[in-house]
């Protein structure tokens, strides 16, 4: 049994284009884009980077969960995950759960370049960001490579890359099933 409008989850490192792509992918499934961080921000009427100020990063990592357990509705949706969502314990298999996962994938040069004077990423307010995205890419790109079907995005044109995330979705929703025990959509 196939569930075509199962939630789309895309998960990766910052500046790997999961909020542009996800736009993108949503308006080709008919499905309603979501962006975890923009919710959590909706939801808390801070900014992620007064969360972190005020509350720090384990309460937002907290909020993450909050989100994905109950923060948007089970199917139809396009979720696009902060970068550090799925690196918690337990997060990917959590958000596995809850549908298909898609990680787009970036070379470091290419994250650093897409990343580089943006100051809306608390992660990278330190005195030397690229050393902060290379010790993090270190850490995350194993978990990042376990979520699901990774699809590079460098170099390549918007719907080249839409393109191959449609397909990975629709080959991996068509055998998609909850867990047991978890309601169905």
């Amino acid at each position: 049994m196939s569930n075509p409008d199962v939630n789309l989850y895309l998960v990766g490192f910052m500046g790997t284009g999961k909020t542009t792509v996800g736009r993108a992918v949503a308006v080709r499934l008919g499905f309603t884009f979501v962006d975890s961080d923009h919710e959590i921000e909706r939801a808390s009427g801070r900014t992620i980077a007064r969360i972190f100020a005020e509350d720090g990063e384990p309460a937002f990592r907290r909020m993450e969960r909050t989100f994905i357990e109950s923060g948007h509705a089970p199917n139809g949706r396009v979720v696009a995950c902060g970068g550090g969502l799925v690196v918690q314990p337990g997060m990917l298999e959590l958000v596995q759960s809850r549908g298909i996962v898609v990680c787009l994938h970036a070379t470091l040069e290419t994250i650093l370049s897409r990343t580089s004077g943006t100051n809306h990423r608390p992660l990278l307010a330190v005195a030397d960001p690229t050393e902060r995205i290379r010790t993090l890419y270190a850490e995350r790109e194993p978990i990042y490579r376990r979520a699901g079907s990774v699809i590079l995005t460098d170099g390549r044109p918007l719907l080249e890359v839409v393109g191959h995330v449609v397909r990975a979705y629709r080959r991996d929703a068509a055998g998609w099933r909850p867990p047991a025990g978890q309601p169905r959509a």
